[in-house]
């Protein structure tokens, strides 16, 4: 199955948790904090703007992102977790 996003969301990836801390000790499941950096999926058309033409995303897809922790609706595909952002929920991309 193939998730399209509409106007200015885009669809993420999840990066894994963090299964250490930064001293090498191990988490258990409930301990982890959920991802806020993850791979983008696929990008909506942009928003519509009064004139009738659309906004262009500054986004691509494969661009790593960050996102609000509590941003976004996650959703699940054939047992895959994503998560669906407005492009304005978005707090930077990472550059290599």
């Amino acid at each position: 199955m193939k998730l399209n996003p509409l106007d200015d969301r885009l669809v993420v990836k999840p990066g894994e948790a963090e299964s250490k801390t930064a001293t090498g000790i191990v988490l258990p499941e409930t301990a982890k904090e959920k991802p806020t950096r993850g791979k983008v999926i696929s990008v909506g058309p942009g928003k519509m703007l009064d004139t009738g033409k659309r906004a262009p995303i500054s986004v691509n897809v494969g661009d790593e992102v960050y996102y609000g922790k509590y941003a976004g609706t996650e959703v699940k595909i054939n047992e895959e977790k994503f998560v669906i952002l407005r492009e304005s929920d978005l707090l930077g991309v990472v550059v290599k």
